[in-house]
């Protein structure tokens, strides 16, 4: 696939192939905020159709999977404002991410379950970082935020994703 740099504006071509080629990602980022399959197929294909109308006027097309993601998360949030309930899990067996680790099937449930208890907004910085894997120079760009703005509230975040875990294991035992 031909880079664009500078002002360079996409073909219709093009960005066809790109939205081909991060398909996947949207999804899976998609599912993280709704945790249901065709929810976030909906979420992924309103995010193309706004970026199919608007992808003429993208300043910068080497920014293409930023910008993406950045109506991507604009139309989840939208999704669950609209919606105003709450996400569950379906019984399918989804893949959510090609990088995770040996984590045990009863982990994976208390990770996505913490998930839930972040607010919306919040969620993005974690699926930004540990399931996309962004640098957090990436996020700020994405989120629109600076760099040390979106550092210190992706340690916040943590912090209260930590303090609700252990309160899950100690309230187990």
């Amino acid at each position: 696939m031909k880079e664009l740099k500078g002002n360079a504006k996409l073909t219709e071509q093009q960005f066809s192939e790109r939205i081909e080629s991060c398909k996947e990602k949207l999804y899976r980022f998609a599912y993280c905020y709704v945790k249901n399959e065709q929810e976030a197929l909906e979420i992924v294909s309103e995010a193309t159709y706004k970026a199919f109308l608007s992808y003429k006027n993208m300043h910068n097309p080497e920014y293409f999977e930023t910008w993406i993601s950045r109506i991507l998360i604009n139309c989840a949030l939208d999704h669950m404002r609209k919606n105003k309930r709450y996400t569950y899990m379906e019984d399918s067996s989804v893949e959510f991410s090609a990088k995770e680790g040996p984590l045990s099937l009863e982990d994976k449930w208390d990770l996505y379950e913490a998930l839930d208890q972040l607010q919306p907004e919040d969620r993005a910085f974690i699926i930004l970082k540990y399931f996309e894997d962004k640098r957090f120079k990436d996020m700020a760009e994405v989120l629109s935020l600076p760099e040390n703005t979106v550092k210190t509230k992706v340690y916040r975040i943590l912090a209260k994703l930590k303090k609700h875990l252990i309160k899950e294991e100690v309230d187990i035992t």
